[in-house]
């Protein structure tokens, strides 16, 4: 998970990096489901 955050932060973020929406829109769909499947701890 920590993974894919940091490579949609780099997505988003780096200039030198080239936008992929696809792949933005990819990671957000699989962060989200990912945090639904094993909520954190209180």
């Amino acid at each position: 998970m920590e993974a894919k955050l940091l490579e949609l932060d780099r997505l988003l973020n780096d200039p030198e990096v080239q936008m992929d929406p696809h792949r933005v829109w990819s990671l957000l769909h699989e962060i989200s489901g990912a945090s639904k499947a094993a909520p954190r701890a209180a």
